[in-house]
């Protein structure tokens, strides 16, 4: 009968964590842990206490820290691999998983699935020829050399490959491999991975090429899984039921998903909203389950598509199947910086990068070119960042890992502060009151199109107490809304009483806090 050894890539909750390893584990199965290196050392002890006098459980020997779309992904794969493959002789499949994957089926029916045919289930689309990769780089992942984490150094990442497209800086693929692609969670036998294994050992050319594309995980095993494994043991898709907005973003599943999960063609499901206490309760109990039989419909996209476009179009009949706009999430937070002055608050944003690992975004809603991933499309003009200002977030909140986000906004964004204030996550603003000098004024009026080079003096001296008022008007209208959780940072305050509210606001040490504002020239015209 089979035996499983999941490779579990995770980074937080570790309570999570413990039920999965426990969950699995308890019916014969193994685990091999890979934590993220960056994640809390704290988190990290409670699991290994957890899990120490579990046998069935292993960890990978060297922790590294993971980037999305990064080499360090695969590696932290090959490390979990390896440390499995060393612990559990048994095991005959090895499943790769995240920390918010479940079971969706029992583990004797997943058993009985993988004895039923001698293959391996992983996506593997020729690169080129395949339409996997629906926008962004396609053939730029691989003939260039990406050095830089698109995600945390953006400004490297494009100016890197800026420099190498115009200096033509491309290079081969090695020449007796296949390009394959497709989604990271696979399953494949013992004897495929120690092929694998094997391959990495002997041939360090193509490691090397695979460590400087760009988003592995997609492309390195699925690569190497066609290249070792004739073409009649591959089964070309994944066991694990994920599914996608339109935007290219994963789709979260919740309390009310239960039925639709448990008839899709699929051994797990991925993404678990952590607030679906009563769907990972009812699924855990699942796994253990015996004779339990499954009725395979296998609707769930066809569904998905249909319903969402209906509610497009204003014709939802139904209750909530998906509501993907409805909130950020209770256990997320979002940080608002408010200032009139952009380079003000860009100069401050700049600084809290410096002393937190909180991802800043800057005037997503008010300036055209902001620094943004590919989100789909989504966030390719203002009027679509606005109008779908939840949904934007939200993709940012899951294109980051994160459950803790900064973004700027102007004072004159009143309605998206008190929609994001009304949501049911944790919102937070900080104000930044500027003192606006005359000469800032009028830069002002000639910046937003209300004045020319041309306008006479007279003229601006009569506008300037108006567009002072304006500005008054904005900053008294956001105090009107009594939002909670409304801190302001004054330019006439001195930087120590900057820094108790900046630490209230940000959480972080009050010493850390007073970095950012007792910085030079932080007010600075």
């Amino acid at each position: 009968m089979a035996k499983i050894a999941y490779i579990l890539l995770c980074h937080k909750d570790p309570e999570a964590i413990i039920n999965q390893a426990e969950r699995l584990t308890a019916v014969g199965d193994y685990m091999s842990i890979h934590f993220d290196a960056r994640a809390k050392p704290a988190h990290f002890d409670m699991i290994r206490r957890a899990l120490k006098d579990n046998p069935n459980v292993v960890f990978a020997r060297k922790r590294i820290k993971c980037g999305w779309g990064a080499w360090s992904l695969v590696q932290a794969s090959i490390h979990a691999v390896e440390a499995a493959v060393d612990a559990f002789p048994r095991a005959t499949h090895f499943y790769m998983l995240s920390g918010d994957c479940m079971a969706i089926k029992s583990a004797e029916y997943a058993h009985e699935f993988l004895d039923s045919r001698d293959v391996d289930y992983i996506e593997s689309f020729d690169f080129f020829e395949s339409d996997w990769i629906k926008t962004g780089m396609k053939q730029e992942r691989l003939i260039y050399r990406h050095l830089f984490n698109e995600r945390t150094q953006p400004g490297l990442f494009y100016a890197a490959y800026g420099f190498q497209k115009r200096l033509g800086l491309t290079r081969s693929i090695p020449p007796d491999i296949q390009v394959q692609i497709g989604s990271q969670w696979w399953c494949l036998r013992r004897r495929t991975i120690e092929w694998i294994l094997d391959f990495i050992k002997s041939r360090r050319d193509v490691v090397r090429f695979f460590r400087t594309t760009w988003i592995p995980d997609e492309t390195f095993f699925q690569t190497l899984v066609r290249h070792l494994v004739p073409e009649t043991e591959i089964e070309t898709r994944t066991l694990t039921c994920l599914m996608f907005s339109d935007y290219g973003m994963p789709i979260t599943f919740y309390n009310d998903h239960y039925d639709l999960l448990l008839s899709q063609d699929f051994l797990f499901a991925r993404k678990i909203s952590p607030e679906a206490r009563e769907l990972k309760r009812r699924l855990g109990a699942l796994y253990a389950a015996s004779g339990v039989e499954f009725q395979i419909s296998n609707e769930a996209q066809s569904l998905f598509k249909f319903l969402t476009g209906r509610g497009r179009i204003g014709r939802r009949f139904a209750s909530r199947f998906w509501e993907t706009e409805s909130t950020l999430g209770r256990e997320r937070e979002l940080l608002i910086v408010v200032c009139k002055k952009w380079h003000v608050a860009k100069r401050m944003v700049e600084r809290i990068r410096a002393v937190s690992n909180i991802p800043t975004i800057e005037y997503l809603f008010n300036e055209e070119d902001t620094d943004l991933p590919d989100l789909g499309g989504i966030q390719t003009t203002l009027g679509k960042r606005t109008r779908h200002r939840r949904s934007l977030v939200r993709m940012l909140f899951d294109y980051y890992e994160t459950d803790r986000l900064l973004v700027c906004m102007d004072p004159n964004n009143i309605e998206l502060l008190q929609d994001f204030c009304s949501d049911r996550s944790v919102t937070r603003l900080l104000e930044i009151e500027c003192q606006f000098s005359d000469d800032y004024l009028k830069g002002h009026a000639m910046r937003v199109g209300l004045t020319g080079e041309r306008t006479p003096p007279e003229t601006l001296e009569r506008l300037l107490p108006t567009i002072r008022q304006d500005m008054i008007f904005e900053s008294d209208r956001i105090r009107d809304a009594d939002f909670e959780n409304h801190y302001r940072l004054r330019e006439t305050d001195d930087p120590e009483k900057n820094a108790e509210k900046l630490a209230a606001f940000l959480a972080i040490s009050h010493g850390n806090a007073h970095q950012v504002t007792a910085s030079e020239h932080l007010f600075s015209d």
